[in-house]
């Protein structure tokens, strides 16, 4: 189990057999990709908005960034789809879980293929893009901000997520950052009805129900 790491008040790290948790308020959350299978279905992957978003035209083996990794699930997706992903996650108890939960994918005969194309680096994302040695083809965000912040009974475990994760605090320079590094595109993961991400128009734009991805094209 990670050491020394601070967490709010009455929050705490456990580990038993089904790998590392946060627990608190009654609540607990693990990271478990093994939840995301039946997405991973080719018929099914195919029909992700994520992945559709993301398609890079002509790169026989893309690389992406996820500069805001969370617990690791949309990653997770363009690792199914065929990037080799570069995580960053900034948030160090988050971090863990997601460590812990890569841990056990690469255990996992249906998702060890996937889970050894996700390299997890715990920094911050916009620090990270902007020291790139090398352009990937594409820059995901998700970035949480304080309108997602809900606190309905279906959203109890995100609670817990919401108690270390803290909105995003520069927009603009992690827009900034992303448009630097990517070398076709920066797609952005936000909410159906939500802005646009410092207010920069996409290029193009793709929704779900409930979720929608905005397409953002570098300029030279």
């Amino acid at each position: 189990m990670p050491s020394a790491l601070t967490l709010p008040e009455g929050l705490e790290l456990r580990e038993d057999e089904r790998g590392l948790a946060l627990v608190g308020d009654g609540m607990e959350l693990r990271g478990d990709l093994s939840r995301m299978l039946p997405r991973l279905r080719p018929a099914n992957l195919r029909r992700e908005l994520l992945v559709r978003a993301a398609r890079v035209r002509g790169a026989a083996a893309p690389t992406a960034v996820d500069a805001t990794a969370g617990l690791g699930e949309d990653a997770l997706l363009l690792a199914a789809a065929g990037f080799e992903v570069t995580l960053f996650e900034r948030d160090a108890v988050i971090a863990a879980l997601l460590a812990d939960a890569l841990r056990r994918a690469r255990l996992d005969e249906a998702l060890a293929a996937h889970a050894r194309r996700m390299h997890l680096v715990e920094g911050d994302g916009v620090a990270g893009l902007r020291t790139m040695g090398t352009s990937p083809d594409l820059v995901f965000l998700d970035p949480m901000f304080p309108e997602r912040r809900k606190r309905g009974a279906t959203n109890k475990k995100l609670q817990l997520f919401q108690r270390l994760e803290r909105p995003c605090d520069s927009e603009g320079a992690l827009l900034e950052a992303a448009l630097g590094a990517a070398r076709h595109k920066v797609v952005v993961k936000r909410p159906l009805k939500g802005p646009h991400l410092a207010g920069a128009k996409p290029s193009s734009s793709l929704s779900g129900k409930v979720v929608r991805y905005d397409t953002y094209v570098p300029v030279g």
